[in-house]
């Protein structure tokens, strides 16, 4: 199993930005979806990956304050840095995910365990 610890993720609300370049719409990758995903790459450095079978997920999300989440609105941002970090190969490897909410955590952090399932 593969255990690691990731700062607290941006909503996917705010990963995205819309902008006009030269007439028409791009949309990007916000900066604060950027320094996250680079601060989350640092975290994974240590991982033996990429994993290539089957996995098993489970976030346990500990949140910065007590302000009400959506816990769906947080995988994206996580499984997008795992497979940007090279943990796993492709968020489509993933047929068990599972998120849990814990305790409240000074600055918030996301704790993922990461299984390869029995083919």
């Amino acid at each position: 199993m593969t255990r690691l610890v990731l700062p607290w993720p941006p909503s996917v609300n705010r990963m995205w930005r819309t902008v006009r370049l030269a007439g028409s719409q791009r949309t990007l990758l916000s900066a604060e979806a950027r320094r996250y995903r680079e601060a989350a790459r640092v975290a994974c450095a240590a991982s033996q990956g990429p994993l290539t079978g089957r996995l098993k997920v489970t976030m346990f999300a500990c949140p910065p304050d007590r302000r009400r989440r959506d816990l769906d609105n947080m995988t994206k941002a996580v499984l997008d840095v795992l497979q940007h970090a090279m943990v796993i190969e492709d968020d489509s490897q993933i047929d068990d995910l599972r998120i849990v909410r814990q305790e409240k955590f000074a600055g918030g952090r996301m704790v993922v365990e990461i299984e390869e399932l029995a083919t």
